[in-house]
C-alpha cells in the first residue's frame, strides 16, 4: 500500500503517520528526515544536499525523488509506505508515479487532513507542555487539575513553543496552500483524494482514514 498525506502543521498529520506506521505497519518517509539521515550519514546525496542546504539554498526535485527511490529499493520487503511531505511539487509527483510504475507499483490513496483555519490558530496558539514529561495541555482544552502542576509527574515547569503564534501559524497555512495546490488536482482528477476532517477527535479521524484505506 502506498499513501501519501497530506495536511498542514497542527492538523495531527504526526499523530495520524505515527498509528499508520503502527498498526498497517507502514514505512513512513518524510523527506525532511530523509534529507537530515543523508546529510548525517554522509551518502552521496546526502553530501550534495548538505551543499546546498549550507548555502541555502532549496534541494531540486530530482534530488528529492533519488531520496524516495533509494528508500524504496532499500525496503523491497516493507508493506508499504505513508509519503509525508512528499511530492510537494506536480514535478516530484509525476516522478513518484514513474518511480511507482517501475516498480509495478501504483499509488493507493491521497489522504488530506482538512481543517479550519481560525479553528486550527485556537488549537495551536493554546497549547502548552509540561517541562519535565512532555505531557500536553491546552488554554481552552485542557488544563492541569491542578493549576501549576503537571496531572502525570507532578513538575511545574511548562513550556510554549515560540512559533506557536497566530500570525507564523496562518503564514505556515499559505504556504501549505501554495505547496499542495499544484498536486491536489492532479489526484482529485484520478479519483485518489481523500478529505478527512481533521477537526474532530483523533479516533474519530484514525476511523475516516481507516474507512479511506479500507480496514
Amino acid at each position: 500500500m502506498i499513501v501519501i498525506l497530506l495536511g498542514p502543521p497542527g492538523a495531527g498529520k504526526g499523530t495520524q503517520a505515527a498509528r499508520l506506521t503502527a498498526t498497517r505497519g507502514l514505512v513512513q518517509l518524510s523527506t525532511g528526515d530523509m534529507l537530515r539521515a543523508a546529510v548525517k550519514a554522509g551518502t552521496p546525496l546526502g553530501q550534495q544536499a548538505k551543499v546546498l542546504m549550507d548555502a541555502g539554498e532549496l534541494v531540486p526535485d530530482a534530488l528529492v525523488n533519488g531520496l524516495i527511490a533509494e528508500q524504496f529499493e532499500s525496503r523491497k520487503d516493507a508493506p508499504g509506505f505513508l509519503l509525508d511531505g512528499y511530492p510537494r511539487t506536480l514535478a516530484q509527483a509525476k516522478a513518484l508515479d514513474a518511480m511507482l510504475d517501475a516498480r509495478g507499483q501504483q499509488l493507493d490513496r491521497v489522504i488530506e487532513l482538512a481543517i479550519d483555519e481560525d479553528r486550527l490558530v485556537d488549537r495551536i496558539t493554546g497549547r502548552f507542555t509540561c517541562g519535565t514529561c512532555g505531557e500536553g495541555y491546552h488554554d481552552r482544552y485542557k488544563l492541569p487539575k491542578v493549576e501549576g502542576t503537571c496531572d502525570v509527574c507532578g513538575g511545574h515547569d511548562f513550556k510554549r513553543r515560540p512559533d506557536d503564534n497566530a500570525e507564523t501559524v496562518r503564514t505556515r497555512m499559505a504556504e501549505y496552500r501554495a505547496k499542495t495546490a499544484p498536486i491536489l488536482p492532479y489526484y482529485d482528477a484520478r479519483h485518489l483524494v481523500t478529505r478527512v476532517d481533521g477537526m474532530v477527535s483523533m479516533d474519530d479521524v484514525a476511523a475516516s482514514i481507516d474507512a479511506a484505506l479500507g480496514c
